[in-house]
């Protein structure tokens, strides 16, 4: 057998496992341009390939992109549910990933917060509450609902996902003016970097959102690195919404479930405190899946006066001595105790939402 021919035949089944799959990346890329209805040239974009080289080019780099996706494994499933409840493309993940690398206490110096990085004022537009005890911005479920419903109202505007997502970033004023001057809509043409028709942070965020899909959909590259099994984990795992009548310690809930306190935390991290809010009867939390026939046999109320301290008013006390003695703010007590008035009677009793011991 002459030695071209035994190299064919021992070389010949790794070309064809190569091109295999260098197809099934390929055609992905191509599914995930098509789901923001970009052109295939996108692929050859040499700045968006930067930014995904830049993600991978180093073991540092690669590591921190997965650990990402692991601290956020129990978001995804639900954050892709919500997503595909109201149409919008599940690719539109990784915009949240660009905005707060999936991070639900992210805050900007413009003052944005949570995953989805909501101003204070569009947070407004989009009922999500922020007041002295919540900032529902940092909630997954809310917040996420908030982003479809601004997403699909950019689409319907601009008639184009990436338009949507280019928008969301710089805001349809800027981009409107941009297609005006530029006379079209074309994404070559408004991340035309002589141009500059759009501000270049915006010209970098579509390529990153991009970038980061390609990435984080490419299983070859899953496979060939030590996160492999997160390619199961996130359709394993999953979050559930119950519902905690007002005031209640998330402390409590946390010992009776067996759920260690900083994992419940990081699921509600839109509560300000250990707390949940009184200005409601009762207030949707978010704990794993697993864990949710445990809270059905295990939780049950409490009267409020045997979690917290209770304060009897004597004469001099008013809510800034109450703050002041007991650490927390006037305005927390005010609202924990749905006082109308910052003035206290004499033998008023005055719930602290601070733990009672013994």
């Amino acid at each position: 057998m002459s030695i071209l021919k035994f190299l064919l035949i021992f070389l010949f089944p790794i070309f064809l496992v190569a091109n295999l799959t260098y197809d099934s990346n390929h055609n992905k890329e191509l599914e995930i341009l098509e789901s923001f209805d970009i052109e295939s040239s996108f692929l050859y974009d040499p700045l968006m390939n930067d930014v995904r080289n830049k993600h991978t080019a180093t073991q540092e780099r690669d590591k921190e992109f997965f650990q990402t996706m692991e601290d956020a494994y129990l978001f995804i499933p639900a954050v892709k549910n919500l997503l595909s409840e109201y149409k919008i493309p599940q690719e539109f993940l990784y915009l949240a990933m660009a905005e707060s690398n999936f991070h639900t206490r992210a805050f900007s110096k413009k003052s944005a917060s949570g995953f989805w990085q909501f101003m204070p004022d569009t947070a407004q537009l989009l009922n999500l509450r922020i007041d002295e005890s919540v900032d529902e911005r940092r909630d997954l479920i809310k917040s996420t609902k908030a982003a479809a419903k601004h997403l699909s109202h950019l689409h319907r505007k601009f008639g184009k996902w990436y338009l949507a997502a280019i928008a969301y970033n710089c805001g349809g004023t800027k981009l409107e003016s941009a297609i005006k001057e530029a006379k079209t809509d074309d994404l070559s043409v408004l991340l035309d970097e002589k141009r500059k028709l759009i501000p270049p942070e915006s010209r970098n965020y579509i390529r990153k959102i991009i970038a980061l899909a390609f990435i984080g959909n490419d299983e070859q590259y899953m496979l060939k690195s030590e996160y492999e099994y997160l390619l199961n984990r996130a359709n394993a795992y999953s979050i559930v919404t119950v519902e905690l009548p007002a005031g209640e310690s998330l402390t409590r809930v946390s010992e009776l479930m067996g759920i260690p306190l900083a994992e419940l935390q990081k699921l509600n991290r839109h509560l300000k405190y250990d707390f949940v809010p009184t200005h409601a009867k009762s207030y949707a939390i978010y704990i794993p899946y697993i864990k949710l026939s445990d809270f059905k046999q295990k939780y049950h109320e409490k009267p409020m006066k045997e979690l917290y301290k209770e304060h009897l008013v004597t004469s001099g006390d008013n809510l800034n001595y109450l703050a002041k003695k007991y650490k927390i703010s006037s305005k927390t007590i005010k609202d924990f105790n749905n006082l109308k008035t910052k003035k206290l009677v004499l033998n008023q009793k005055i719930i602290i939402p601070i733990r009672k011991i013994g």
